[in-house]
Formats: C-alpha cells, sequence, structure tokens
C-alpha cells in the first residue's frame, strides 16, 4: 500500500537543489523548463500539454516560478512547490503569453545564459510563437542529458510508486487472462478488466489518488491487436479482434500511480500449445532470463543487449528479431537509457527498466513477456511478478 500520496515537496525542491548544483557551476544564472514530464518531476505539476506554453522557471538563488494560462492559476497555486504563479489571459492573446514570461524571467533574473530542455515551447496543437533565445536574448543552453541522467536514479519514493503500479497493472492483468475466451473481442476483455482493476485501485488507495498521467486514468490491462497472426506486429493496434483456439496473445498491463508507471507484459495461447509456440515460448522465456543476468551495477546497457543479441545468434533466432531488450520506465512509460547496443550508458543501482526481448513469426504470432526490473548493489530485483510459465498462461477453451 502506498504510505504517502506523491512525491513530497522537499524531494521536488532537493531535485531542483541537484540540477542547479550543476547548472551554476557552468555559469548559467537558472533553467527554463517546458515538458510536461520535466515540469511534473521538478514542481509537481501535472498539465495536459496544448497550445497554451507552460513554462517552469528556476533561478539561481532556486526561487521557482510558473507560467501558465488564466484557466491553470488555481490548479497552479494550490502547489506547494511553487514560489511564484505568473499568467496570461488566453492563447493568442493580449499581451502574448511569451510577453509575461519575458517578463517573469527579467523578474526572476534569469537572463545571460540560460538552461532548457528546449529553445522555447514547442509548436503543437496550433502554437506559434518566438524562441526562448529570441524571446530574452540570453544564450541558451541545452540540458536535456543532464535532466535524463537525474531522472534515471529512481529515488525510494519512486520506486514505492512503482511498486504500487505493479500491484495494480498485476490485478488487470489478471483480470484480463480471468475474462479471455474464444468468442469474445479483445474491446470487451480488455475494458472489463481495466475498469474493474481501477475500481478495486480506488476502493484501496482512496480519494485522494491521482493519475497525473497523460494517457492513463486508471489500471488497464489489454491486447493491443496483438493477438494471432497479428501477435508478430510488435506494435500492432486494437482491433476488436474476436479470440479464437489456438490464437497466441500478447498483453500488456500498468496503472499510473501520482504519474509513476510500470510495464507487464505476458505471452499466452488459447488451448493446447503447438509444438511450434512451445519452441519459440521457450526460447523467449530463456532470452528474457540471459537479460536478467546481465544487468547489474557497472554493466553498460550495451552489454545486455548484446548478451540477448548472442543467445538470438547462438540459437539461429534473428529471424524472428524485431528490438532491442528494454527501456527505462518512471514518469514516461518510455525513458533512457535503453538496453540497446547502441546505447552506452553505465547502469547503476536505482535505475529501473523493462526487459522485454521478443520473437515474431509473421505466419504464427509474437512472443514477448516484460517484465518491470529495479537494479540493486548486486544485481536486479524483478517488480512484476506475474506467472511467466507457458502452463500458467494457457487459456482452456
Amino acid at each position: 500500500m502506498v504510505t504517502s500520496i506523491a512525491i513530497a515537496p522537499a524531494e521536488h525542491r532537493a531535485r531542483c537543489d541537484a540540477l542547479l548544483e550543476r547548472l551554476v557551476a557552468d555559469n548559467s544564472s537558472g533553467v527554463v523548463l517546458f515538458d510536461p514530464y520535466y515540469v511534473l518531476y521538478y514542481a509537481g505539476f501535472a498539465f495536459a500539454p496544448t497550445e497554451r506554453p507552460i513554462a517552469f522557471v528556476l533561478n539561481a538563488d532556486g526561487e521557482r516560478g510558473l507560467v501558465v494560462p488564466r484557466l491553470e492559476v488555481e490548479h497552479a497555486q494550490a502547489k506547494a512547490t511553487l514560489d511564484r504563479v505568473d499568467h496570461y489571459l488566453e492563447y493568442p492573446g493580449d499581451p502574448r503569453p511569451e510577453t509575461v514570461l519575458a517578463s517573469t524571467l527579467e523578474a526572476m533574473g534569469v537572463t545571460g545564459k540560460i538552461g532548457a530542455d528546449q529553445d522555447g515551447y514547442p509548436w503543437i496543437l496550433g502554437y506559434r510563437g518566438p524562441t526562448l533565445s529570441e524571446l530574452s536574448g540570453a544564450t541558451v543552453v541545452r540540458i536535456v542529458e543532464q535532466i535524463e541522467e537525474q531522472m534515471a536514479i529512481k529515488s525510494e519514493a519512486e520506486i514505492g510508486l512503482i511498486r504500487e503500479s505493479v500491484r495494480w497493472g498485476n490485478l488487470a492483468h489478471t483480470l484480463l487472462q480471468r475474462y479471455t475466451r474464444p468468442g469474445v473481442t479483445e474491446t470487451e476483455v480488455s475494458m472489463r478488466a481495466s475498469d474493474e482493476a481501477t475500481f478495486a485501485m480506488l476502493d484501496a488507495i482512496g480519494p485522494l489518488y491521482r493519475a497525473q498521467s497523460f494517457f492513463f486514468s486508471g489500471a488497464s490491462a489489454g491486447y493491443r491487436g496483438q493477438i494471432g497472426r497479428n501477435a508478430a506486429i510488435p506494435h500492432a493496434l486494437a482491433g476488436n479482434i474476436v479470440f479464437q483456439a489456438g490464437d497466441i496473445l500478447v498483453t500488456g498491463a500498468s496503472a499510473p500511480v501520482w504519474g509513476y508507471l510500470s510495464e507487464l507484459e505476458r505471452t499466452m495461447v488459447i488451448g493446447e500449445p503447438s509444438a511450434e509456440q512451445e519452441r519459440l515460448f521457450g526460447h523467449m522465456k530463456a532470452v528474457q532470463e540471459v537479460a536478467f543476468e546481465a544487468i547489474k551495477p557497472g554493466a553498460r546497457c550495451s552489454d545486455v543487449d548484446m548478451a540477448v543479441r548472442g543467445y538470438f545468434a547462438q540459437h539461429d533466432l534473428f529471424p524472428y528479431w524485431r528490438h532491442h531488450t528494454g527501456h527505462a520506465i518512471g514518469l514516461r512509460y518510455h525513458e533512457g537509457p535503453f538496453l540497446d547496443s547502441g546505447d552506452s550508458t553505465v547502469i547503476c543501482a536505482g535505475m529501473v527498466f523493462t526487459v522485454e526481448p521478443g520473437l515474431y513469426a509473421p505466419d504464427l504470432g509474437g512472443f514477448r513477456h516484460s517484465d518491470t526490473v529495479l537494479v540493486t548493489d548486486d544485481g536486479i530485483e524483478i517488480l512484476t511478478y506475474y506467472p511467466r510459465e507457458l502452463a500458467s498462461l494457457t487459456i482452456p477453451t
């Protein structure tokens, strides 16, 4: 059970202080962040990004400000993680949002050299405006790498929220498997399992629960169209497919818990599996275990993926290979670093990864388990705990 309802304001302050320590050493006067995940990480402010720009401003003295449209003012003022909230009326509006941001930067002394995630609010949903460097006249230095490095090492509070996500994703998947049978559709099964798991989560956590997610409002489990031969498409889309005996199924389950996510995926089969289904399932399970063994502090992300590729090569399985071994997870469903041959990041204790090497046979289907793992001082702790054996994942007809 969650012991606190969110990341504490003190942790948000510590995150800002850690970022500032690196930037002040680089003679930056402050930071401007536009990305909604970065704003959530440092300010605890969750919002749905639209054409209306929102900016988090942090100056060298540690003062934290937010520039928002009028419709977000009360929402922002309720956050103890902010020292000031400035607003504009509407986009494009008069005065323009950028005029208010320029005034905030001047008032907070953020001039000269500024660290930012990008040079201005991105052009989304119709927004058009000047870059941050044009607006401020400052030298804008991109600091995404520093932010991502900081986000990659999870705190105890973050890990606690990921564990809680695992709990409710597990329930949603349990219900998904229970309700799946020949003759029903993926839509009805997914919706039933997701709704029931969400209601149970709300009963358990209580009315203070917040998803703080842009994509999920509660626990969810489904197939995303990976049913039968479509299971061979790693990122298929749901199509209200009717389940049939003999289908290979690739699932996905998660739950947002104050913004934090986990990932649980399993390969299931309806009815008695064929010899070829058993063979590919066995290789899928074995190659995931190769990845588990390779993840340890001091190893590189590329080492893990190369160990997996070595298994594919040894068993002549590369015709079934489609993607790398996994990725980090936290506030975003996909985060860096990546368990990929091209990512040389050193693995450290506190990182959280999904481990999901898969095999895909176009004439048969796909085979992929995904588990969420925490890197510890001497290896990993597998946070997800759903059964992995084929016998437990065979659905009777």
